[in-house]
């Protein structure tokens, strides 16, 4: 059953370690997998460089945020001269297909109105933005949201901006939440394997991920296409992926909307159950069945969950990050028979506890969730329900390490190990790499707890 998510009376009024980041780098995330593009922050310079920092800790790989670089002055007179240098800017150094604008906590508190400003420009100059290329903007103030917020936000920003009508196509949309390049490069397997014509929005498995340049990239490759986009709005469906996205607010509710685009919404496909719903509706999207491979892999799967089973049966786990991400891990868990005691998250949908509701009825115990969560809470609750692992990004290690049990890294940010960017989650396939994590990391931590060790399990 799931406890109740009042949170228990504090003693303080201020946020001490929230488990959530900023609004806008989600929007950066989200605008980084659009061949071409090039994301201006409307903001102070600070933003810009945290929102690099973050992004190239976890992806190790160059990122470029240009800033419309806030002064004392710009914050009293309003930012529409910056951006417009930092339009000019960003398209004679970069030449980029499209811009992304996102707003920052200090634009949107002066009420700065960007829609206003580039229809002003446009004007003045008798182009769209003043002969720079299609610029997409949304407003992500930090103080309302989380970076799950801004990067769905931006999302639906590129295809309100920028999609077109016409006659219908093959294609479908699919519109993932945040998810890493290997889940990317999974998701585009799957559809080739179904021989679906698709559109993956955003596309970051190689701008975020790329081999190595021998002369550096202004602009990687890689990315959704800027012609995808357009003709978003001329699918043959949309496939979104999200339990506590407002049903009103997506991508995908945009298209059906304005383009009587047939939608269907799927929650975050980790673990078995929720990637059989997925293969499900491809197999009715395609009129093909599944293919041979994913039905091994799904096989395979399933005999590893029967080989380890008694290595993680009961085991109590505490799960973070985004909400998605926690359903979706959370449901992946009580299939395994581990029973996930805490579901925090710095999101505060207002839709997470009825979700994990639906999803960890076989698990049994007592599960606390909490929303809009600050890590300085859960250390202090976490001790007296006494978990055998924590899962989810790097910005828990202090907390595993202070109990003593291991951390099984999942999400973003992942700071301190290397290969954030190809860690599976999504699929059969993602499945079977959490399921092995989850299970060694388990076994190490009682051999390693051992007093006299071994080394056959």
């Amino acid at each position: 059953m799931l406890a109740p998510t009042a949170k228990p009376p504090k003693t303080f009024t201020a946020t001490r370690n929230a488990c959530k980041l900023c609004t806008p780098l989600g929007a950066c995330l989200a605008f980084a997998g659009v061949a071409g593009s090039r994301t201006i922050l409307h903001g102070s310079q600070g933003c810009s460089t945290y929102i690099r920092r973050y992004m190239i800790s976890h992806f190790k790989e160059p990122v470029d945020i240009a800033s419309t670089s806030f002064s004392e002055s710009t914050a009293v007179f309003g930012g529409r001269d910056n951006l417009r240098l930092g339009l000019d800017n960003v398209t004679r150094q970069y030449q980029p297909q499209v811009i992304g604008v996102a707003t920052t906590c200090l634009a949107e508190t002066i009420g700065e109105d960007v829609g206003m400003y580039l229809r002003e420009i446009q004007a003045e100059c008798g182009d769209i933005a003043g002969g720079h290329p299609p610029v997409v903007h949304v407003a992500t103030p930090s103080y309302r949201g989380t970076h799950a917020d801004g990067f769905h936000a931006t999302v639906r920003a590129l295809v309100e901006q920028l999609a077109e009508p016409g006659p219908r196509g093959e294609q479908i949309n699919v519109f993932t939440p945040m998810v890493s390049p290997a889940d990317l490069r999974y998701v585009k397997e799957i559809l080739a394997d179904f021989e679906l014509p698709s559109t993956v929005l955003p596309d970051y498995s190689d701008t975020l991920d790329a081999p190595t340049w021998e002369e550096y990239q202004l602009i990687p490759h890689g990315g959704t296409p800027l012609r995808a986009i357009r003709a978003a709005g001329q699918a043959r469906a949309s496939v979104e992926f999200s339990d506590v996205c407002d049903p009103q607010a997506t991508a995908g509710t945009f298209l059906a909307e304005a383009f009587a685009v047939p939608q269907r919404r799927l929650g975050m496909p980790i673990g078995v159950a929720r990637s059989d719903a997925l293969f499900d509706v491809l197999q009715e999207i395609s009129g093909r069945p599944l293919p041979l491979k994913h039905a091994h892999e799904r096989g395979r799967l399933i005999d590893a969950l029967v080989d380890g089973h008694k290595y993680v049966f009961g085991k109590r786990a505490v799960v973070y990050g985004e909400e998605d991400l926690v359903i979706g891990m959370a449901a992946f868990l009580s299939e395994i028979g581990v029973v996930p005691v805490v579901c925090a998250s710095g999101g505060d949908s207002g839709r997470l506890s009825q979700a994990l509701s639906g999803v960890t009825a076989q698990a049994g115990g007592k599960i606390e969730v909490r929303s809009g969560a600050d890590f300085a809470e859960l250390e202090e609750m976490l001790p007296a329900l006494q978990p055998d692992l924590l899962i989810g990004n790097s910005k828990g290690y202090s907390i595993a390490r202070k109990l003593g049990i291991p951390l099984v890294r999942a999400g973003f940010p992942i700071h301190d190990r290397i290969g954030g960017a190809r860690l599976l989650h999504v699929g059969y396939r993602g499945a079977q790499q959490l399921f092995d994590r989850v299970a060694n990391a388990l076994i190490a931590a009682v051999q390693d707890e051992s007093q006299v060790g071994y080394m056959y399990m």
